[in-house]
């Protein structure tokens, strides 16, 4: 039994010790300076060199205008939280819409904002990643694909990154998002 036990020891000190080796980070080389392509009009003065007080810090892209974002009356006055970023908007049947939101509040703290806004305690879904809905209205199955709500979910649990959104070239992450269906025809 002790032999089997120190066997099994060895193999995973092995495994831990290969990948621990390959994930050694690569050796670092400054980026490559960009010429200018032929025919075309060299700078007039050198860019200086990184970490050169003259040179710039770089700067990043702001994230894409969401001409998309919902409209106050296409939410039937279901509340946003107001440090949410409009991240897309979701075609979900029936004349309904998912519009999602993220922010990197706290999930607790989003909860109690939807408790408060709404007046209610919500439903939990799941607890781990935890998963809160509220709802907004009666359900109908006839003229509606899904329930009127707002559904919170904590993209943080676990030491998660956060909910990767990509637009373009833009990623962000964000630890909270808000999923709101409102009612149709109200």
């Amino acid at each position: 039994m002790l032999r089997r036990w120190l066997g099994v020891t060895a193999a995973v000190a092995a495994l831990g010790v290969a990948a621990f080796a390959q994930s050694a980070p690569p050796p670092t080389q400054p980026p490559p300076v960009p010429k200018p392509f032929p025919g075309s009009n060299p700078p007039s003065t050198p860019p200086g060199k990184p970490g050169d007080p003259a040179t710039p810090a770089a700067v990043v892209p702001a994230p894409p205008e969401r001409p998309n974002a919902p409209a106050p009356q296409d939410l039937n006055g279901a509340p946003v939280y107001p440090a949410a970023d409009f991240l897309e908007t979701f075609d979900a049947g029936r004349g309904q819409k998912f519009f999602i939101y993220g922010t990197n509040a706290p999930y607790l703290d989003i909860i109690a904002f939807y408790r408060k806004q709404l007046g209610s305690g919500g439903q939990e879904i799941f607890r781990t990643p935890a998963m809160q809905r509220f709802d907004l209205g009666r359900f109908d199955d006839q003229s509606m694909a899904y329930p009127p709500s707002v559904v919170v979910k904590d993209y943080s649990a676990n030491g998660s990154a956060g909910y990767l959104f990509v637009a373009g070239t833009t990623e962000k992450r964000y630890k909270t998002i808000i999923q709101i269906v409102p009612a149709v025809g109200r």
